[in-house]
């Protein structure tokens, strides 16, 4: 168990850091970082958060892994055993099952009894960087990761497929906190998306897809300025969003401290 948490924690330090360092220097809109609510030394945080969440993470997903390698799971290895069509089948399968599945974690996350112990500390990251994309509560961002571990228990998948779309959430992660919108889909959770969900806390809870938040009245459309970047960058623009911010915040925070009260 030790060297497969050696070698798990290694994989997802070395890919996170790699991910999100490649994405910061090309991607990212640097002038995002000149946002009233983007914290002093903000990128820094993110990176110290991810840095103590990540080991704790690994420990609490080893199970799912020696499951899936004592042969306890449905991934299978022979790639003519459910057909090639399959193979595309089940990646489908995968990205509307994960999807389904976090977007009910990360909606429970924001109830008044949950959201103050756990998702809180990434919602401190209100303008993101995409080091935030792995900066949570450890057991954050395990029932997030839960839903890509359970897929494989619940329907086959081969292995090359398998961690393929591993490796694709990871990615996704980052993309979604990058900050640069690339295209405005009314049907993909993309960065622009995501940044309505860190913005404005209550919609858009979905990961890759606005199916489910459209199907449960918890979507929001980024607005246009999100899409422009010479509109989000305006400083216009962004006072307005810290005004809005700083106009929910204290009623989100009130629900918050008379959950904590009744819980203690």
């Amino acid at each position: 168990s030790l060297s497969l948490f050696v070698f798990i924690y290694s994989y997802i330090v070395a890919f996170y850091f790699g991910t999100a360092g490649l994405s910061y220097k090309f991607v990212y809109d640097k002038k995002q970082e000149q946002h009233p609510k983007f914290l002093p030394r903000q990128r820094f945080l993110e990176m110290a958060c991810a840095s103590r969440a990540l080991p704790q993470i690994t420990i609490m997903t080893i199970p799912w892994i020696l499951g899936q390698l004592h042969g306890c799971s449905l991934v299978y290895k022979d790639w003519n055993k459910y057909g090639y069509a399959y193979l595309f089948l089940s990646a489908a399968m995968f990205i509307l099952f994960t999807d389904f599945c976090i977007y009910w974690v990360h909606r429970l996350e924001h109830h008044p009894l949950v959201y103050a112990k756990c998702h809180k500390l990434h919602h401190k990251w209100i303008v993101c960087t995409p080091y935030a994309s792995h900066a949570f509560h450890p057991m954050d961002g395990y029932l997030q990761s839960v839903p890509y571990h359970l897929a494989v228990f619940v329907f086959p998948m081969h292995e090359y497929v398998y961690l393929a779309l591993f490796a694709f959430v990871n990615v996704w992660s980052v993309m979604i906190h990058d900050g640069e919108y690339v295209a405005s889909n009314p049907v993909v959770n993309g960065a622009a998306h995501h940044t309505v969900h860190h913005l404005y806390f209550n919609y858009n809870y979905g990961q890759f897809t606005t199916l489910f938040d459209r199907l449960f009245n918890t979507y929001r459309k980024p607005s246009q300025e999100v899409y422009d970047r010479s509109r989000r960058n305006s400083k216009r623009v962004q006072e307005a969003q810290a005004k809005s911010i700083d106009e929910a915040l204290p009623s989100l925070e009130a629900v918050d401290n008379n959950a904590h009260k009744k819980t203690e």
